[in-house]
């Protein structure tokens, strides 16, 4: 029995220690060493056990992703294949247009055809374009419409791509810890909590921007018009489908005015064909440049494009527009073969040359964004929250020690030791996982006390009844344990559950709060049993046989 409960011991006494140092080095410990030795053992703690939101201060956003543009960009491509197969096979039509490209952007209208044509446009549509519907609407009208399934998964993935996105250009900046999901209370709206931001309005600007870089042919003067009205008399009104008219400033035109250009709807090179771009500067070593490389397939196509499209091959239209977030930030003719990357160049700064490149590397985001909620959390609020939540645990924890004390006497001080070694216990899994601890998860840890103590005065209960019906301490605590186990296993089974629940479908601070109460249930059945146990039976080693136990 001794050698037994020396081993129990020297486990005890292994597993605080083991938990007391991952409270000040977590998961990685050579950051932590290397917190330690700047800033002393709160640097340590800093550095495992990381700060949410409301504790930490920083930014808190709820973004709309206008999933419509992305239905409203496949429409376009849609359309631009119809009228490229109807020429094809010599089908005639008057127009191809999207009446409505806000509300009902899946919707791509044709006009003029005959009842053979309109066969031939049903045919197309089955054999290039699979997602989509051709239906008649009228006399020579027909609909072409996206599928609802089409839609609905498009929608889905625009909103999963922004994530992703979203999520590697706050990890390129350095933020610690953030929050960026799916917000449950909306659709197609995506939640960011970023703690400890110091420039919330540049890290909004990098989040929101769509950084969609795209290649464009372009019509007429190169360096673009004074209005719109000049470049519709100079290229014709209306425009044909697959042209449209980009506003921006070409950075080789003398003008420095608003310039309006006439480019081709479908672009030779989109965003997501952007492999990687870096900051740099031009060769005279003085202003900072974009330079950017193209995937091998955009390569491919891009170097095909400008072999035929080139001054030395005496092409038309050999004029090339770089288009920037809807905007024209350059364009140029082309004079010779490109293949895989290219410059941008035109007013940067250092800093504003490596956000750009950072916004092209992450990937553009597949449609633009609106701030539903922007918030931003002071420190001070935070260090606030952290003060009054401490208060609460550590006044909570005395008054709870106190209690056991003056009520179970000598079996106090062995609940307020497992309540102790509970808490670190707890707190070492948090350094261990690196979890965020958020003022509910404070709660939490405030929660897991009281239910700590809970397990302790179940036990303590049964032990006293099986001393007054006239057992020996020993046979009492023993028969104490075991008829208690059963409801204490019991009641942190069904709490565990629910709190799993809330760690799984809960976002930010509540998922937080369940994943501090699953921890430390799972430490209370290992304190108030197994820890509780040990302590008794080596006081009981300590007694003579009849002494009473104190409780």
């Amino acid at each position: 029995m001794q050698k037994n409960l020396g081993t129990k011991l020297i486990l005890i006494v292994a597993v605080i220690v083991a938990f007391t140092a991952l409270i000040f080095l977590g998961n990685d410990w050579g950051k932590s060493i290397q917190a330690i030795r700047q800033h002393g053992i709160e640097g340590g703690l800093r550095e495992s056990i990381h700060l949410g939101l409301d504790l930490k201060g920083g930014v808190h956003l709820i973004l709309q992703v206008k999933v419509n543009e992305a239905v409203s960009s496949d429409s376009d491509h849609a359309a631009e294949v119809l009228r490229e197969q109807l020429q094809k096979k010599n089908v005639s039509f008057t127009d191809i247009s999207k009446p409505d490209s806000v509300n009902h952007p899946e919707t791509i209208i044709v006009k003029g055809l005959t009842a053979d044509a309109g066969q031939q446009l049903r045919t197309i549509a089955q054999d290039f374009l699979p997602d989509y519907e051709a239906s008649r609407a009228g006399e020579g009208e027909w609909n072409v419409t996206m599928k609802p399934t089409r839609q609905a998964s498009l929608k889905q993935e625009t909103l999963t791509k922004s994530i992703e996105a979203i999520r590697t250009r706050v990890d390129s900046l350095g933020v610690s810890e953030p929050v960026i999901q799916e917000n449950g209370l909306g659709n197609y709206q995506i939640l960011v909590q970023l703690p400890g931001v110091d420039d919330p309005e540049r890290v909004k600007d990098i989040i929101k921007s769509t950084a969609r870089l795209e290649l464009h042919q372009c019509f007429g003067n190169v360096g673009g018009y004074e209005s719109e009205e000049a470049a519709g008399a100079a290229n014709g009104t209306p425009l044909p489908f697959n042209q449209m008219l980009v506003h921006g400033r070409s950075v080789g035109s003398r003008s420095d005015g608003e310039r309006v250009y006439v480019v081709a709807k479908t672009a030779i090179v989109g965003g997501t064909d952007v492999r990687s771009a870096e900051a740099g500067h031009k060769s005279d070593g003085n202003q900072p440049v974009v330079n950017f490389f193209l995937t091998n397939a955009a390569g491919r196509k891009f170097g095909d494009f400008t072999r035929e499209h080139n001054e030395e091959s005496g092409a038309a239209n050999s004029c090339l527009a770089i288009i920037l977030d809807s905007r024209v930030i350059e364009a140029a003719n082309i004079k010779s073969q490109i293949n895989d990357e290219g410059l941008i160049e035109g007013g940067f700064t250092e800093q504003s040359a490596k956000d750009l490149a950072t916004l092209l590397t992450s990937g553009a985001l597949p449609a633009s964004m609106s701030f539903l909620a922007d918030n931003t959390v002071g420190p001070s609020l935070g260090a606030d929250s952290i003060r009054s939540g401490v208060k609460a645990a550590i006044g909570g924890m005395l008054a709870v020690m106190i209690f056991m004390l003056i009520y179970y006497r000598g079996a106090g001080i062995n609940a307020n030791l497992a309540l102790i070694f509970n808490l670190v216990i707890l707190l070492g899994c948090m350094g261990l996982f690196g979890a965020v601890l958020t003022l509910p998860g404070i709660a939490g840890v405030i929660l897991t006390v009281g239910m700590g103590v809970d397990s302790n005065v179940l036990i303590f209960e049964r032990i006293r009844e099986e001393l007054r019906s006239g057992k020996a301490p020993s046979a009492a605590v023993d028969q104490g344990f075991s008829r208690a186990w059963t409801t204490i296993l019991d009641t942190h089974v069904t709490t565990v559950v629910s709190a799993f629940i809330l760690f799984l479908v809960g976002k930010g601070p509540v998922s937080g709060f369940g994943l501090t109460l699953i921890i430390g249930l799972l430490a209370n059945l290992f304190t108030a049993v197994f820890v509780s146990r040990v302590i008794f039976d080596f006081v009981l080693s300590r007694k003579q046989r009849g002494e009473a136990l104190s409780i």
